[in-house]
């Protein structure tokens, strides 16, 4: 009882350690399960939601998937399913685009009621709608809705109202997030087609590889193109996002989980060898070594455990709800919910578990001397003289730094335990500000730059040219065309963009120092991150066609430009249909703010609409870098601290040595400011490189369609110096002032 009453009194009189031990515990399992449950959460919940849907493994698309084509195929198949899939604008103010799937069974890629009816292929007299079109447009399961194409309009009653698993992420014509109000998705059975339907692709399963199934398509029938599960926009875009967040799993939350511990067996070293005298005590009076080491090993156990529960429990439900709503403004799924992965506990349970070893070592070491000896102050550490000490430069120094110079030496351990402290932290810090950074430059690459319009106004599908021309002479603008392509070289192949435009000053092109060039006439020229991607250079040849058309064609590479956002082809007019495609502008670009309303133009579009979306669609990578920065600066201020107090308890007889031969308080505090600034300097430094190596893995996962140039800006090393070194200053100020109230007669105590 006795011991108990002993803990509870050292817990009162170094509360402050003890909770600084807690913190490090909480902040470190917090950041790791946190970070990794919103991970896992867009892994499970998208895994499980393509699974209830029946998600297809690949797509055939054909002019006409016919029986005959069909039988052919379900032979290595596991199952099959048509769908014919039509560009339409549905019959509401302004006429959003709809894209309507008529759907034969409706088995594969399954739509996801969430209200009203499941989606019955038999049932001609109903739609299934977009969730997120339909919120937009304030429709209802019951409400009518009609769609007109083809010179066809179809009218359906809304039987349900959901998801699909091929639209978790969909691009957007007008902006870089979707706008719903303006685009959105149907299902319709195939018999609601007003006319004989023919199938225009075959959803398919197969348990074979990827590899195998394209052979034995290609030996069994002829189709235009085939597209796997994994090179599927929607599926690849989502699973590009969750790659990025995995890296920052792996990456950040390692780098607190070390930090932390390192720090802890610094603090529990410093506390065990700090009550030396008292563990001589209960020796001497008769505890036995076991209880003793016992009772300092809950000194460790309890904060740790406290930290680590609370963690572990509050990591999980906090940060994943911190990304989630950004990250709905550009996936779309029913449901976000936090994963859980065992990993969490036994990252939690070794944290604990390091502690009490740590714990033990110290006790262990105290345990073995006899009560005499314990009762004694800690020996100082003995060091044999470096070759600066015996060199003639030596005696030339200040007294400050030969005193640091001896200590560091004397104590390496120690100094290697800051430095490394202050390092990792100091990583985080450069990594979180340099993902901040790229962002920022990437948007000013595109939109300062590249973009010089004030509106680009999206071209309706049935425009009337009379109009076109108008609203393009009225606004002094240039048609653009900006399709989705599909390219296929070296074995490898990648829906990307293309981008037609006439030689005009709204648009510039770039290098990848972001300098202006020109594209010439007759040139087709790719971006630097997809000729990276595919290894092409200038003069190789790929073939590509516009995704909805059967039309393939063969093009040499005779530039190269750089794109921070968009990559892919860039051409002229003359040049596209020089490759026997016509121009079909799709958007007129304009210096002017364009307000005029007629029926050729859907929608209009400023370029700070652009930037707003570029914002949106950033809002999760920047939403991580706020909670790394902050969880860093804490990080290194309890890091910092507890290696602060853990050098003045080591230095203690040393400099109640100086006061006795009569150095003032502020010398002193000067001296060990001194050893604080050199060890945080040395970690700063080292920091930086380890930093900008955390920033380029980082933006490495982005995925294939941001381009960007690791840099490492000046304002980002000084803001995070001036973090760093303002958290080490206020630091040593909190523990220099130990020095006033320093036990003279306990430190100076004989050793021998």
């Amino acid at each position: 009882m006795s011991l108990f009453r002993k803990m509870l009194r050292d817990f009162k009189i170094n509360k402050t350690q003890f909770i600084a031990i807690f913190l490090m515990a909480f902040i470190g399992i917090f950041a790791y399960c946190g970070i990794y449950a919103e991970y896992y959460g867009l892994e499970q919940t998208s895994a499980d939601y393509y699974a209830q849907t029946n998600l297809a493994d690949g797509w055939v698309y054909n002019d006409t998937v016919d029986d005959s084509s069909v039988d052919k195929i379900s032979e290595f198949t596991t199952k099959t399913d048509r769908q014919a899939v039509v560009q339409s604008q549905a019959n509401v103010v302004n006429k959003p685009d709809m894209t309507l799937h008529f759907v034969e069974n409706g088995t594969i890629s399954k739509f996801y009621s969430v209200e009203g009816d499941d989606f019955n292929a038999s049932d001609d007299s109903g739609v299934w709608l977009d969730k997120r079109f339909a919120d937009a447009r304030d429709l209802h399961v019951g409400d009518k809705i009609s769609f007109e194409f083809d010179n066809q309009t179809v009218k359906k009653e809304i039987k349900g109202i959901g998801y699909s698993p091929e639209y978790v992420y969909e691009t957007s014509p007008a902006s870089l997030t979707p706008d719903f109000s303006q685009m959105g998705f149907a299902y319709l059975s195939a018999n609601a087609y007003p006319e004989d339907l023919e199938y225009d692709r075959l959803l398919v399963k197969y348990d074979s590889s990827d590899d195998d199934f394209i052979e034995k398509l290609d030996d069994s029938s002829d189709y235009l193109s085939f597209t796997k599960k994994d090179d599927q926009l929607s599926v690849s875009k989502f699973s590009d996002e969750m790659v990025q967040h995995k890296m920052i799993g792996d990456v950040f939350p390692v780098v607190f989980i070390l930090v932390t511990f390192l720090t802890l067996l610094t603090t529990m070293n410093r506390i065990v060898t700090h009550q030396r005298s008292q563990i001589g005590v209960l020796k001497a009076v008769g505890f036995k070594d076991t209880i003793i080491i016992l009772h300092y090993l809950s000194y460790s156990f309890f904060p740790v455990l406290a930290g680590s529960i609370l963690g572990l429990v509050t990591g999980p439900v906090i940060i994943p709800q911190m990304f989630y709503p950004s990250m709905q403004t550009n996936y779309s799924m029913p449901s976000w919910n936090p994963g859980f992965d065992m990993s969490f506990v036994y990252i939690a349970a070794m944290m604990v578990i390091l502690s009490l070893f740590v714990t033990y070592l110290s006790c262990r070491r105290i345990s073995k001397e006899n009560p005499a000896n314990t009762m004694r102050p800690k020996a100082p550490n003995m060091s044999s003289k470096g070759l600066l000490e015996k060199s003639n430069l030596w005696n030339r120094l200040s007294f400050n730094f030969r005193w640091n110079w001896r200590d560091a030496r004397v104590n390496k351990f120690r100094a290697f335990m800051t430095i490394v402290g202050v390092m990792g932290c100091v990583a985080l810090l450069i990594a979180a500000f340099g993902m901040n950074d790229s962002m920022k430059e990437l948007k000013s690459w595109e939109y300062d730059d590249i973009s010089h319009y004030e509106s680009k106004l999206q071209i309706s599908n049935n425009a009337n040219p009379m109009e076109l021309y108008y609203a393009l002479n009225e606004s002094n603008g240039s048609f653009i065309m900006q399709q989705s392509i599909e390219i296929k070289t070296n074995d490898s192949e990648d829906t990307v963009a293309l981008l037609v435009s006439n030689n005009t000053d709204l648009i510039s092109y770039t290098d990848s120092d972001r300098n202006s060039i020109d594209i010439d006439e007759g040139d087709v020229s790719i971006s630097k991150k997809l000729s990276k991607k595919f290894n092409l250079s200038i003069g190789d040849s790929i073939r590509w066609h516009i995704v909805g058309s059967d039309d393939w064609v063969s093009s040499k590479i005779d530039q190269i430009h750089a794109e921070p956002i968009s990559q892919g082809l860039i051409m002229s007019p003359d040049t596209l249909e020089d490759q026997g495609l016509n121009f079909t502008p799709t958007s007129i670009l304009t210096d002017q703010k364009y307000g005029e309303n007629i029926d050729s133009i859907k929608s209009v579009t400023t370029l700070d609409d652009l930037k707003e979306s570029w914002d949106q669609m950033t809002n999760a990578v920047m939403m991580m870098v706020y909670v790394i920065t902050i969880v860093a600066v804490v990080l290194a201020f309890l890091v910092l601290y507890n290696l602060g107090i853990l050098s003045f308890t080591e230095m203690e007889r040393e400099i109640a040595t100086l006061k006795v031969l009569g150095f003032k308080t502020n010398f002193l505090r000067k001296i060990l400011l001194t050893q604080n600034i050199i060890f945080t300097s040395i970690g700063f430094i080292l920091g930086i490189p380890l930093g900008f190596y955390f920033m380029t893995l980082m933006m490495n996962a982005a995925g294939d369609s941001l381009y960007y140039i690791p840099t490492l800006t000046w304002g980002n090393i000084l803001l995070s110096a001036l973090i760093t070194f303002s958290l080490s200053i206020a630091v040593n100020t909190l523990f220099s002032d130990k020095i006033n109230d320093l036990d003279m007669v306990e430190a100076l105590k004989d050793v021998d």
